[in-house]
């Protein structure tokens, strides 16, 4: 019987001892992971958010504007700024300094980036639509080749670098103060305003050269009326920096200040290395996050300047396509593209980003060709479906992309890490599309070109989507819950309590 009291003893003393080690592994696992307090989730404000959705998109329209007005006046720019008497030379000088542009971006990026970090988003973006404004509106009083000879492609250049430089910092931005303010539920379909501002740009651009065209001729606007829609852009731009200036700073990064100042998080350390510029760091310990944003911004950036930017230059230069009938087409394209978007970004808040975004990359992985082969008949109706049948794979990447990306870093790196990616991507391969299209069909003869580098590029697009986390419905990395409603918090609180024992 001693024996027998030994051994119960023995078996007590072990399950005390897996009880000790239990009851220490819960306590290191509440320490690492702690219950939600209410306080710990944010409730966003409806109105709040709205006006920060308002004042990035508008940013995000100007930027588009920008690029919009020179990729549709790039036949005029190349006869005023770059007189050769050959069309082609004319017209890939014009595409060569729209792709300088490009060049500084990523400087940009690495600039305004980790000072969005450091100060706050609101400032930076403020900063970056004052620099955008100026860049676009002098380019609309620089003389002409004829008047000042070299000095005015150098003044192209030099502007062309300003814009550059700033947009570096616009949409990295813009797309982080959205998701930043944006309830997590549904961070898609507030995200998603941030391209129709992309598409709105695009068809401002378009609609004033395709009115300015048809009022002036080609003659009118060689002379001055190429002008009218860069000088546009200055009020444009004072009524964006107005709407930004007033904007609070996004809830996400308020509580990184918070913890910062108190010193009382991880977070905080994280913000004061990202203010002292190190952006090894970023490379060192996002690099995964960094290669994979890359891959779909430039898979992405690709598919999106392939026809919004270089088509009705394809449409005049290579099919012979009227200029004014090619807009008009691509504007109808655009509006459709404008009327889905919001509810492809909800839609990726229903099923996810990664369903939405496979199914863009698909769309042109398997339709470019049979869509460069309608748009190369050349009838109104035939030329009309190929750029739909792109554009609504354009759409479903259009509607996710910008609540996707923000989602790839954590909030204290966020804005320096996605301009640093996104700028990167679309320096070596969105702004350089229309030059390298050109070059390729100039070299080939083949008008299929188009096609073919859009499906390469959507290839590298449906590897990088499989590859990523899905992302819809769920915290920002490094940011706490963020809820519509104060009831929703409490459901929220209330779902992680431990069920009564009876």
């Amino acid at each position: 019987m001693a024996g027998n009291g030994d051994g119960l003893r023995e078996n007590d003393a072990d399950r005390g001892a897996v009880r000790r080690h239990r009851a220490l592994f819960r306590a290191a696992e509440r320490r690492r992971n702690p219950p939600l307090r209410r306080t710990d989730i944010t409730v966003t404000d409806e109105r709040a958010v709205r006006r920060a959705v308002k004042a990035a998109s508008l940013g995000n329209a100007m930027e588009w504007f920008d690029f919009g007005i020179y990729s549709y006046l790039a036949v005029t720019i190349g006869h005023v700024f770059f007189p050769s008497g050959n069309g082609t030379v004319e017209l890939l000088a014009s595409f060569a300094t729209f792709a300088v542009s490009f060049l500084v971006r990523p400087l940009g990026g690495m600039v305004f980036g980790p000072m969005g970090d450091k100060i706050g988003r609101k400032t930076v973006l403020a900063m970056t639509m004052i620099m955008m404004a100026i860049g676009t509106f002098a380019i609309g009083l620089i003389p002409s080749y004829s008047a000042i000879g070299f000095w005015a492609p150098a003044l192209l250049i030099f502007f062309r670098l300003v814009q550059g430089f700033s947009t570096g910092g616009e949409y990295g931005g813009a797309s982080t103060f959205i998701a930043e303010y944006a309830p997590d539920r549904r961070r898609g379909f507030f995200g998603s305003f941030l391209e129709l501002g992309t598409l709105a740009g695009y068809v401002g651009a378009a609609g004033l050269v395709t009115l300015l065209t048809t009022v002036l001729g080609s003659g009118g606007m060689e002379s001055w009326g190429w002008r009218v829609p860069f000088l546009v852009a200055g009020p444009i731009g004072l009524v964006g920096l107005y709407l930004r200036l007033r904007l609070d700073e996004t809830p996400a990064f308020q509580k990184l200040e918070d913890a910062s100042v108190h010193r009382a998080s991880e977070a905080a350390s994280a913000v004061e290395t990202t203010a002292k510029g190190d952006i090894a760091k970023i490379f060192r310990q996002y690099w995964p996050s960094l290669v994979l944003c890359v891959c779909l911004v430039g898979a992405y950036n690709i598919t999106d300047y392939m026809l919004l930017s270089y088509m009705p230059t394809y449409l005049s230069d290579e099919l012979g396509y009227s200029e004014t009938n090619g807009l008009l087409i691509l504007i109808g394209t655009m509006v459709v593209l404008m009327l889905l978007i919001n509810q492809v970004g909800r839609l990726s808040d229903r099923i996810g980003r990664k369903p939405v975004l496979m199914t863009g990359m698909l769309g042109f992985l398997l339709l470019s060709v049979p869509a460069f082969l309608l748009v190369g008949q050349g009838g109104a109706v035939a030329v009309a479906a190929g750029m739909l049948m792109l554009g609504l794979s354009l759409v479903c990447m259009l509607g996710t992309m910008s609540a996707a990306l923000p989602a790839l870093f954590p909030t204290e790196v966020r804005y320096g890490s996605l301009s640093i990616g996104y700028n990167l991507a679309t320096s070596l391969f969105g702004g350089t599309t229309p030059l390298v299209i050109t070059a390729l069909i100039s070299a080939t003869g083949s008008e299929l070109m188009p096609a073919y580098y859009a499906m390469a590029a959507a290839l590298v697009g449906v590897v990088s989507v499989a590859c990523m986390k899905e992302t819809a419905r769920r915290p920002l990395a490094g940011s706490p819950p963020s809820v519509a409603t104060a009831e929703e918090a409490a459901r929220m609180v209330e779902s992680q309590a431990p069920a009564p024992k009876f």
